[in-house]
């Protein structure tokens, strides 16, 4: 049996906007000098840092299944989801100057460029490990 299907327009008006008898006459305003101070003080707040350790991952030379072409795999990566793989990757890309893609949860860039990724992905805060001899 089909199931019946349920609008998702949001259905029907309010018929009025319970916020249009709402104004801001009669309120006070804050001088200057207390928007300005709150001003300074968001902007002393120190934005938010990513953790220092992210945890390890693992950087590998790999030839063997690409028809002798030289490709730099990162993986092991824990607790980042795609879309982060994927904007470390093009800031890999850019700095090495190739191409490079994210595969199977890791990270694939053309060519050996062990030492550039490795100090790409320790300034993003992981602890990049060379494996495989």
């Amino acid at each position: 049996m089909a199931a019946e299907k349920r609008p998702v327009d949001g259905g029907k008006d309010l018929g009025q906007n319970p916020f249009a008898a709402l104004s801001g006459a009669g309120l006070p305003v804050a001088p200057k000098t207390v928007l300005e101070q709150a001003a300074k003080a968001a902007a002393a707040k120190a934005p938010a840092v990513e953790p220092k350790h992210r945890g390890r991952v693992e950087i590998r030379r790999e030839t063997g299944g690409r028809g002798g072409k030289t490709v730099t795999t990162v993986s092991g990566f824990t607790g980042i989801g795609l879309p982060e793989k994927e904007q470390l990757a093009k800031t890999m890309r850019a700095a090495c100057g190739c191409g490079g893609t994210v595969k199977d949860g890791q990270i694939e860039i053309q060519g050996d460029q062990r030492e550039t990724v490795a100090r790409i992905l320790s300034e993003a805060g992981f602890r990049p490990v060379f494996a495989g001899g």
